[in-house]
């Protein structure tokens, strides 16, 4: 889809709550989870918390949000530089392919360079085929399997 504005990408801030949490659940119904609203309670005030090493940003054309990121800044045994985690990436579903996408990765990358990240990485479903075009253009496979097991 071709934009006629494009769209403008803030970090959160206080009063972002409202604008933010469609396009939340709008990842959630995405992913065809449901994410309890403690939780989401307890991510927004820690996304808002400098102490903590998670932020995010919105992508807004005029008043109306339409995208979002979060990223996890953390440490790694294998370089000096913390890896950012790009955890959430979410476009509203009638501006997809019109770039906002990767404006909110670029987003990302330039937090990372900022902070001397030595890497940006990623996962996405196998099945979200339509964002790996834009993720093979901007990243490289890593060619790693993830495995995972639940603790609670």
């Amino acid at each position: 889809m071709k934009l006629t504005h494009q769209p403008v990408i803030k970090p959160f801030a206080s009063g972002d709550f409202d604008a933010w949490l469609p396009l939340w659940r709008g990842y959630q119904a995405f992913y065809k989870t449901d994410i309890a609203e403690e939780t989401t309670s307890v991510t927004w005030t820690r996304l808002l918390n400098p102490a903590e090493p998670m932020f995010g940003a919105l992508a807004l054309i005029g008043d109306r949000a339409v995208g979002m990121v979060h990223w996890i800044m953390h440490r790694s045994c294998w370089t000096i530089g913390d890896y950012c985690y790009l955890q959430d990436l979410y476009v509203d579903e009638e501006l997809r392919g019109s770039g906002i996408g990767r404006k909110l990765i670029e987003t990302v990358y330039a937090s990372a360079a900022e902070a001397k990240c030595s890497r940006v990485w990623w996962l996405t479903h196998e099945t979200n085929t339509s964002a790996m075009q834009l993720y093979d253009r901007i990243a490289d496979k890593s060619g790693f399997v993830q495995y995972r097991k639940a603790m609670a």
